[in-house]
């Protein structure tokens, strides 16, 4: 039984949509960039000390992705041709690189070189005492009543210091030095257990020497 007229139209149009949409898909898949793997080592390049760079950042710009350098200074991301990558890192200058857009192979290896920059700071003029007669004097005025030194050592005491302690937040660079410690220890035991101390002969011996000094006791029982 032959299809009427209209159905056989009808499929003619669904067949040349499809193939359009076919070939449209082809020509977009072959235009579109293909990701390649960038391999390689971030060095310092200061007076061609060719030192690793560790932990520094790797942007891929505009793309909101990207990675960082390991403690030797490898590191490998999937990128496209074309692609702005910026190159990061506490104390040096931020670098730029392009991947090129004429490369063949889907694997690309590169080592770039960063220099340390240089940070200026406020100066910072020191006036001394303008002679030692001049010092004493001033020494010997100085207020050592017995409430100043009551205050002193209100200030000193263990328990001040370590509240202060706490109170006080780490700087930047105590941040950073916390954070590339705890990446170094990590990235050291990768594919392997980390040691436990409960077969560590010295942390027994530590808490046996605790124990008989009387470490664990509460404050009420003694």
């Amino acid at each position: 039984m032959t299809q009427p007229f209209f159905m056989q139209v009808f499929s003619i149009k669904i067949f040349f949509v499809l193939t359009l949409l076919v070939s449209a898909h082809i020509s977009w898949a072959q235009q579109r960039p293909r990701p390649l793997q960038l391999s390689g080592l971030v060095l310092d390049g200061t007076e061609d000390r060719l030192l690793p760079v560790g932990y520094a950042n790797i942007y891929v710009m505009g793309k909101g992705r990207g990675t960082y350098s390991d403690y030797n200074g490898f590191f490998s991301l999937v990128v496209e041709r074309g692609d702005s990558l910026e190159f990061s890192a506490i104390g040096y200058k931020t670098v730029y690189f392009v991947v090129p857009d004429s490369m063949s192979d889907d694997r690309y290896s590169m080592v770039q070189l960063m220099t340390e920059d240089t940070v200026n700071l406020p100066t910072a003029v020191v006036f001394p005492w303008p002679s030692k007669e001049h010092f004493k004097l001033e020494f010997l005025a100085m207020d050592v009543s017995a409430e100043m030194q009551e205050r002193a050592m209100r200030n000193l005491a263990n328990e001040r210091l370590r509240d202060m302690q706490v109170g006080v937040q780490m700087d930047a660079n105590e941040n950073a030095d916390y954070y590339l410690r705890q990446q170094a220890n990590r990235n050291y035991y990768i594919g392997q257990t980390p040691p436990m101390n409960i077969f560590n002969p010295l942390a027994w011996k530590e808490f046996f020497d605790a124990w008989k000094r009387g470490d664990f006791k509460k404050k009420g029982n003694r």
